[in-house]
């Protein structure tokens, strides 16, 4: 597909940096800001309410905004009414009721994170479980398994770990899979995702990303492991633009990518195809991506689509991009259209070779 404009869904008064949706009340949450200078750039979390309007139109509109001072949110963890925010040296963390009915967001308690290290904290008392060093210098991205029984994190080192609680597992070795020199790529992102249809399946998704600009960039990849054992099923090439972003649905049958030129695509999980793109969607660097979740409020939501993503970036744009149901025949047709191939090929037998019947 070529470049072509993606309708914005929402344009906030500050650069975003993470999205999150709460599935229960199908509100996304987006966050961001100018940082502590003094551009008179606010800081705050926007909570905003998502309807389909028509079979493919959508509309988003601000329920709620949360002002975070000084600080600037760079990304967002959701869950059980509780928002955990990365803002500079500081997790933040702040308890919001079932936004259906407060729609409001209240500060909380502050935990002091450093890069280079892990950290775990029990919840909701923030007793601190164990903390180690993960890898040399700055940490890129993380993900726990479902059940947290596995953490993975991707650090600028070139390095890609795993862990069960405190102790590694193992490290991951991409380049092996399409024989590349080891340093040239490093792991930007990973992601856990499900497996359509199997339900202990489990799959990582990772993104590596050339070390080096060039003149002529070589080609980002996808690398897809079997989410137990860690060993690698399967590396694609996904671009010469840089990934900036990575996201997994549900489900487990889509990934998202978003990159520094603001492109966005959408690959299917199983082949690592990719299915939707739109070349600089975005005006720069899309910086977070969120699917519509797989829930009663995010399905009816989805209209006649297969699935729908949303993209924020530092141009302050909040984007939708949906990928539409994709034509299937009746099974009952394509047995008729059968049918007739077989009559046609006896009818011509008959003709040609006289006494075939």
């Amino acid at each position: 597909m070529g470049k072509r404009r993606v309708p914005d869904l929402y344009r906030a008064p500050f650069p975003l940096y993470s999205i999150k949706i709460d599935p229960k009340a199908g509100l996304l949450v987006v966050a961001g800001g100018g940082g502590a200078s003094n551009t008179g750039i606010k800081n705050g979390l926007h909570f905003l309410e998502l309807q389909l309007v028509g079979e493919n139109q959508y509309s988003a509109s601000l329920v709620h905004s949360h002002d975070t001072a000084t600080r600037a949110t760079m990304n967002l963890a959701l869950g059980h009414g509780v928002i955990a925010a990365g803002q500079d040296g500081t997790c933040s963390l702040m308890k919001f009721e079932d936004c259906a009915q407060k729609r409001e967001g209240k500060p909380s308690n502050d935990v002091a994170m450093y890069k280079p290290m892990i950290f775990f904290f029990q919840f909701p008392s923030l007793k601190k479980k164990f903390d180690f060093k993960a890898h040399e210098g700055e940490i890129e991205d993380l993900d726990l398994s479902p059940g947290n029984k596995h953490l993975v994190t991707v650090g600028r080192d070139f390095a890609c770990s795993v862990w069960r609680n405190n102790q590694q597992v193992m490290g991951l070795k991409w380049h092996e899979t399409i024989q590349v020199a080891e340093k040239t790529y490093r792991y930007m992102a990973c992601r856990f995702g499900k497996v359509e249809d199997q339900k202990d399946g489990l799959r990582l998704y990772t993104v590596q990303i050339p070390h080096k600009r060039e003149r002529k960039p070589p080609p980002c990849y996808l690398t897809k492991w079997e989410g137990k054992s860690f060993l690698p099923m399967l590396t694609a090439p996904c671009g010469g633009e840089v990934i900036s972003s990575l996201a997994v649905s549900d489900s487990g049958t889509f990934l998202g990518l978003g990159t520094i030129t603001g492109s966005v695509a959408i690959y299917i999980a199983f082949s690592l195809q990719r299915l939707y793109y739109v070349k600089e969607s975005h005006a720069i660097v899309v910086t977070d991506l969120a699917f519509l979740p797989d829930t009663f409020k995010g399905q009816s939501i989805k209209g006649n689509n297969e699935t729908a993503m949303i993209s924020v970036a530092v141009d302050s744009r909040c984007q939708l991009h949906a990928v539409h149901n994709r034509r299937t025949f009746p099974l009952w047709i394509v047995l008729f259209f059968c049918g007739l191939v077989v009559v046609g090929i006896v009818l011509l037998l008959q003709y040609f070779i006289p006494g075939f019947l």
